[in-house]
């Protein structure tokens, strides 16, 4: 009975008294519908279909039917991607408004009297009443939006047949979106299983691995020398003989066998380079004049080249090659889209200001408020925002302001520029903050209804409670909040704990006057957050420009400490030089003048390799800078040292002038020096065949300054040695020349330093005792197998905040950003050019809505977006192509035209000349294609959001695609996102991984369709972590080439000695791999510094094995060990002064830099180099040679004998 009472009866008809601003009150009728006037049909037909039969007797008219319309126009924008969704919700409207059945589930609650002066007749506005939604309608299809309350006695709830996201709503279009309707996506995709530790028996497999092939080596080891012993002792010694304990030890007593081919032909050459380097020392010491002159010039020459010098700041061409990947699609996306914007940023937190609690109006949970979002702490964040808006810069007596440099993507329409701030909610307006609605007794909406409305829709022009107020950035964009806000959990983003406030900078990479604009304001900018002062307010901060600053203060205020450092050695190198035999000769013995000439001349030889590749544009690194000279002081030193030492030890022989006695001694240890000094040449200059900029740069300079320092030290320096032995022998004082001592010498005496003595008669016999090398064996293949074990555990990267000093404000803001920061950089998938967006086929494999592919390039990243630990991808991407669909819907007023010059007509016009730009027809709703899809492109990418359309694509779009001339087609066009937030190197390194592995993915299916271009990710970031995808392969690579080259030019030099070198190399490759060990101990991480410093330690490792792997190839001694010993004897002293203590002092004094990363990459790797290349070279390399030395080259050992017959010289070698 009741249903027959209510089932064609009205609460409301038409429109009476304003409610607020255009927005009026529906009037009470309590009659039967009305029929609809025809000039409403089409309303209908639009709208509500469903109503349309009949004479069309409705509950509404016209205008409201026109007010339905309006007031649907946003939600159709954000629902059109989802026809059933957006069906449910027009049919729940529908009924609401003209259902001719209103009466069984509306129940008028409130109402109030109204006089129309129209008609002169009072009416009753309707202010409150209750809709009864059925449960199957408001679960099933709204998700529970619509709570399904008992109605009231006799009503029935509005039950309609509702559509599922998974079927078509008319027939025509396709079902929802992957994106908003999860049963039409199928299963949501796994990340793979972590890969699984490799272990054995629970343990690390590398370290049971290397300590079972240590255990392994020591029992063949030990029971090889067991063996030895035992045969030695049965066969050597009888039974009635004292057993010497040193006899059953000598293993190869003496080399014996007869002269081959090879050591003829290495004999040949080793007596080559003694007579060539003979004969030119003695003409350097007869012509000195004549060789400081030219030397001279050829340094003023090359050195003058240091006018042209670049020095490379930029840490992109820093970190980058020019070829790399990376590079290129940096260079692809800022040709297409422009540079990537300059940052400034605050981090801002209220450690004094306790959390509040919200109460909703009239009903609701309590709602906390995290500190910053206290509306007094808010007020004073607006304040310091203003002050930084109004920051002024001067730069060639110009004003600079945040204006002239800011991005504004809507210019000239809208100049505001972009602040991410949860401020921009409010319009940046402390009126706006303040606005609220309420009474005497209650607060009905303010800043907190506002706040907790927009969190969840950014892009709303009007929110939905009493305020009204848009949600939108002044600037025309969304202010999404998880970029403006932080320390928050979950997705409760009232909880946040810190306020974050960019300002992005428009950059100009290929405009130097605009860059050093935004570069004045920025300057600015840090001075003024530097000295902000608020009780209230903790804030870090960075501004584009704040690492390159900090870097170069940080050099700035480690120069001081790197002078001391350099002065210590040179300190060092001048006075252990000298020999002083007693105290009344000190100032005749020493040399320091020649200690002071060989600095300078290792200097020049740095400033001849800097000036000459300035010549041909090479430029100059930081890091050239700061290792070259530590690299070349240690060769140049070594050489410099093992010179005037053999000269100091040498006696000259009967009838023997100067010039030929320096001459015999340079071609004693020239060909020495040569074989150091031109391997490592050769393998500094193979180096530079790496991609990488640092290590390329690094080997080039390297390589050059290392050869034109041993050509200057063969030349000026020998010139120069006999000069000041001349000095010596006529008395002359150092320094002071031209002063003779009072006391006339006896000549010059050959005679041995304490520390060539310590280690003739203490120290070498001691290491090669026969209990001892064992011992020594087994220690340092221990450290090895360590080091190898731990080798696949040393870090990748470099963490950012250790090249920052320790009192740096980025400190305090790296510390923050991964504190309180719940997004990442941003990050663009790149479609290049030649993709037809025109066909359906081809909108299908780029969309993510309605009938797209499910394995489309949106719908991909939105399943990597499913999968934020795994993919590092924290959004789903913003799409233009599905934005623009959704604009150029008919039912909706975005995309309109004036019908007489087909001109686009914002929404925003109220004009009658203003038509839909496809038709409402089922062919009008279906995407545009061809010349449609063109034709209306452009005027989606110029239309500005308003709250009549809140699509526009100008701000969002604006850049992200590339139209083709005269508007025939698409280019280039991105889809952006945003990674996870991102804290350590490993987190960077992988995210960029992951983000190449979905592009590829997406390249590989559209690639299926024949196309050849590609998607590629772009992040700012990738430049600078590219080299770590590699680094691992260019360590090998840099490594293995140095040793090749080491190995190839030392089996030359030394005469044809395969042994020798293979003996060396391993040496060095010891050291290396041992390096990686105090790696991974100290904390060090493999990087392009650290890199650096590897193919630098290959270098000096050369030193210090090579003359002692040269001189024992040279020694005539009868066995191995007496070989070994030797060869330790003459050049252990001279390497061991040379490098080991001249570096050691320099090194210490790197301890006290202010720098993390001098005290990371230069003084902890730069003392590891020289203690693991002192303890290898003279330790561990004389054993190896005393077990496995090449066996005496014949033909060498004839050629001394001869060359030392009737000698002292033939007593001591033979």
């Amino acid at each position: 009975m009741w249903s027959q009472v209510f089932s064609q009866s009205c609460v409301w008809y038409g429109e009476c008294g304003i409610a607020s601003g255009d927005k009026r009150y529906n009037c009470k009728y309590s009659g039967s519908p009305k029929p609809l006037p025809k000039n409403g049909y089409d309303l209908v037909q639009e709208l509500c279909p469903g109503f349309f039969f009949g004479n069309v007797s409705l509950c509404c008219d016209v205008q409201q039917l026109q007010t339905l319309k309006d007031n649907l126009q946003l939600p159709l924008q954000f629902l059109s991607r989802c026809p059933s969704c957006f069906y449910n919700l027009m049919n729940l409207f529908c009924e609401l408004t003209c259902s001719p059945r209103q009466s069984q589930f509306l129940n008028i609650t409130a109402t109030e009297d109204y006089f129309d002066p129209i008609i002169n007749q009072t009416k009753t506005n309707i202010k409150e009443l209750q809709y009864y939604v059925g449960e199957s309608f408001a679960n099933g299809n709204l998700n529970t939006i619509f709570a399904a309350d008992l109605p009231a006695h006799g009503m029935e709830p509005m039950n309609n047949a509702t559509k599922g996201c998974n079927e078509s709503a008319d027939g025509v279009m396709g079902p929802c979106s992957c994106q908003d309707c999860s049963a039409v996506c199928g299963p949501k995709p796994q990340p793979p299983p972590p890969p699984v530790p490799w272990r054995i028996l629970g343990l690390d497999a590398m370290y049971v691995i290397m300590w079972a092939t240590y255990m392994a080596f020591l029992f063949v080891f030990f029971g090889a020398l067991f063996a030895v012993w035992c045969y030695r002792k049965q066969y050597f010694v009888s039974e009635y003989t004292p057993i010497d304990s040193n006899i059953p030890f000598l293993v190869n007593a003496r080399d014996e066998g007869g002269k081959s081919c090879c050591d003829s032909l290495g004999a040949a050459f080793e007596g080559y380079l003694r007579q060539l380097f003979a004969q030119w020392g003695a003409f350097c010491v007869r012509n000195p004049g004549c060789i400081v002159f030219f030397s001279l010039a050829f340094i003023a020459a090359c050195s003058s080249g240091l006018v042209f010098v670049r020095v490379t700041t930029n840490p992109v061409d820093l970190w980058s090659a020019p070829s790399s990947q990376a590079r290129l699609e940096k260079e692809y996306f800022d040709t297409h889209f422009g540079p990537f914007f300059r940052t400034e940023q605050l981090i801002i937190r209220a450690p004094h200001t306790d959390i509040h609690t919200y109460q909703p109006y009239p009903a609701g949970s309590d709602v906390p408020f995290g500190p910053p979002l206290n509306i007094e702490i808010l007020h004073q964040v607006l304040d310091l925002q203003t002050a930084i808006e109004n920051i002024t810069a001067s730069y060639n007596n110009e004003t600079v302001t945040l204006q002239d440099i800011c991005l504004a993507p809507l210019s000239p329409y809208n100049n505001n520029c972009t602040i991410m701030s949860v401020l921009n909610y409010f319009q940046n307006s402390h009126s706006m903050l303040n606005h609220t609605i309420g009474d005497d007794f209650y607060v009905y909406a303010d800043y907190h209804t506002h706040f907790l409305y927009c969190v969840r829709a950014p892009a709303s022009l009007n929110d939905t409670s009493l305020l009204h107020d848009p949600c939108l950035g002044t600037f025309g964009g969304p202010v999404f909040p998880w970029l403006v806000l932080g320390g928050y959990d979950d997705q409760n983003y009232n909880n946040a704990t810190a306020l974050v406030i960019t300002f992005p900078v428009n950059n100009y990479y290929n405009d130097t006057e605009k860059l050093q604009r935004a570069q004045a304001w920025e300057r600015e900018f840090i001075n003024f957050v530097k000295n902000y002062k608020n009780p209230n307010l903790t804030i870090s901060f960075s501004a584009e420009r704040s690492i390159e600053d900090e870097l170069n203060r940080e050099s700035n205020s480690d120069i001081f400490t790197v002078i001391i450092s350099y002065a210590v050695m040179f300190l060092y190198i001048s006075i252990a030089l000298g020999h002083i035999k007693s105290c009344s000769r000190l100032l005749v013995d020493s040399k320091i003048s020649l200690g002071i000439a060989g600095i300078l001349i290792v200097l020049s030889s740095v400033a001849c390799s800097l000036g000459i590749f300035s010549y041909v544009g090479v430029p100059l690194t930081l890091i050239v800078i700061e290792v070259i000279p530590f690299l070349v002081l240690a060769v140049g030193v070594d050489n410099i040292f093992i010179l005037v030492q053999t000269y100091q030890r040498d006696e000259r022989l009967q009838g023997e002038t100067l010039d030929q006695q320096l001459g015999r001694v340079l071609g004693e240890v020239a060909p020495s020096m040569f074989l150091s000094s031109f391997s490592e040449t050769v393998a500094f200059f193979l180096g530079a065949l790496s991609v990488m900029p640092a290590v390329h740069t690094f080997s080039l300079f390297a390589g050059m300054a290392v050869l034109i320092d041993f050509l200057l030290q063969m030349t000026c320096f020998v010139s120069l040695l006999g000069l000041d032995i001349k000095r010596q022998e006529k008395n002359r004082l150092d320094i002071l020349c031209c002063v003779r001592h009072a006391q006339d010498g006896t000549g010059l005496q050959a005679s041995e330093s304490c520390l060539f003595r310590f280690f003739k008669n203490a120290y070498s016999p001691f290491l090669l005792k026969d209990w001892m090398r064992p011992i020594v064996i087994a220690v340092f293949v221990g450290v090895l197998s360590f080091s190898i074990a731990v080798l696949n555990k040393v870090e990748i990267g470099l963490d950012q905040s250790l090249s920052m000093p320790d009192d740096s404000y980025v400190m305090d803001y790296f510390k923050s950003l991964s504190q309180y920061l719940h997004a990442g950089p941003p990050v663009y998938f790149v479609l290049e050019e030649g993709h037809n967006y025109t066909s359906l086929k081809g909108q299908d494999m780029v969309c993510g809505g309605m009938g797209c592919n499910n394995d489309s390039l949106v719908q991909q990243i939105f399943n990597a977006a499913e999968l934020p630990s795994y993919t590092r991808i924290g959004f789903a991407p913003s799409s233009w192509i599905d934005d623009y669909f959704d604009w150029i819907q008919p039912q909706s007023s975005c995309c309109r035209v004036y019908n007489s010059t087909d001109l686009f007509c914002n929404a925003s016009v109220a004009d009658p000349a203003c038509v839909r730009c496809r038709p409402l027809t089922p062919e009008g709703k279906q995407r545009p294609q061809g010349e449609d899809f063109m034709r209306f492109l452009p005027m989606f990418l110029s239309d500005n959001p308003n709250p009549k359309c809140g699509k526009g694509g100008h701000a969002a779009y604006g850049s992200a695609v590339n139209i083709l001339d005269n508007d025939t087609g698409v280019g280039a066009t991105y889809f952006m996102t945003y990674h996870t937030v991102l804290q350590t190197s490993a987190d960077f390194i992988d995210a960029m991984k992951k983000a190449r592995l979905i592009a590829e993915n997406i390249t590989e299916t559209m690639s299926q369709e024949g196309r050849n271009y590609r998607v590629f990710p772009y992040s700012v970031f990738y430049v600078f972590y590219e080299q770590y995808l590699t680094i691992i392969d260019d360590t090998i690579f840099n490594l293995c080439v140095s040793l090749g080259a080491i190995f190839l030019v030392t089996m030359v030099l030394l005469g044809c000695e395969p042994w020798s070198a293979v003996i060396m190399c391993v040496t060095i490759a010891m050291i290396l791999v041992n390096m990686f060990g105090v790696m991974w101990l100290w904390g060090i991480s493999l990087n392009a510094v650290s890199l650096v410093n590897l193919v630098m330690s290959c270098g000096i490792s050369v030193e210090f094995c090579s003359h002692i792997t040269r001189a024992f190839t040279v020694s005539a001694k009868g066995s191995r060990v007496k070989r070994a010993e030797e060869a330790l004897s003459h050049m252990g002293s001279s390497v061991f002064s040379g490098i080991t203590l001249t570096k050691f002092g320099g090194i210490v004094v790197l301890a006290f830099a202010k720098s993390q990363i001098f005290q990371i990459f230069y003084f902890r790797m730069y003392l590891a180099m020289v203690l693991l290349g002192a303890t290898h070279g003279l330790i561990f390399l004389p054993v190896l040679l005393s077990y496995i030395g090449p066996s005496i080259n014949k033909a060498k050992s004839l050629a001394t004998q001869e060359r030392y017959k009737g000698t002292e010289r033939e007593q001591l070698n033979f």
